[in-house]
């Protein structure tokens, strides 16, 4: 079984436990409004591409709010079987929902306050740097400042080049990819003028 698998599997036990209205660190978005998001992602090619094409998006957005409305069950069942026979994420889940379903059961766990990052296995977290190193400058390109990440372990990898000031996030794998997906919910370090940081922290970093 694939990273990937494993991790929606996770996923859907955590949204059970969570309910379908709980929190989510995507925006406003609930439990159930995550599900909704992921189910037609992967069985409604008509409407998915509005998640990156915004004249699509209001299409994209009633077609969700429609499937957000089935049954809670039903909407996890369709989550943890993942793409069906016919769909062309099916052949390439292991790599292509990788990062999507490491981040979102992230964004449930960390909805809840008091929570910890979780202790992955050092083969996980090769496939989370992997992953992180083949999308860290599309996730950094807008930042003002010169963008390094680093492991403790002592990989790093030059997100972003300017000639201006530098700083540099140290931390697992798992963390710097919840941060290059946009979250500031992490435990990492950062080297850096303060301010510096903070406009590391602040800018879109929308993939």
């Amino acid at each position: 079984m694939s990273m990937a698998q494993r991790e929606r599997r996770a996923l859907v036990v955590t949204m059970t436990a969570a309910g379908p209205d709980a929190p989510t660190l995507c925006g406003e978005w609930t439990v159930r409004d995550l599900t909704a998001h992921l189910i037609v992602r992967e069985r409604r090619p008509d409407a998915a591409p509005g998640i990156m094409i915004k004249p699509l998006a209001g299409y994209l957005e009633s077609v969700q709010a429609k499937a957000a409305r089935r049954p809670f069950t039903e909407l996890l069942e369709q989550v943890r079987t993942g793409p069906p026979w016919w769909s062309p994420m099916r052949p390439v889940d292991a790599v292509a929902n990788l990062a999507e379903m490491f981040v979102h059961h992230e964004d449930v766990r960390r909805a809840e306050p008091g929570w910890e990052p979780r202790e992955l296995a050092a083969g996980d977290q090769e496939q989370l740097w992997k992953t992180l190193r083949r999308m860290a400058r599309m996730a950094y390109r807008k930042s003002p400042v010169t963008v390094v990440l680093a492991t403790p372990q002592g990989e790093r990898v030059i997100a972003h080049k300017t000639e201006g000031p530098e700083v540099v996030l140290t931390g697992a794998p798992s963390e710097l990819l919840f941060h290059a997906f946009g979250r500031n919910e992490v435990r990492l370090d950062a080297t850096g003028a303060e301010a510096d940081v903070r406009a590391v922290h602040a800018c879109d970093r929308s993939i």
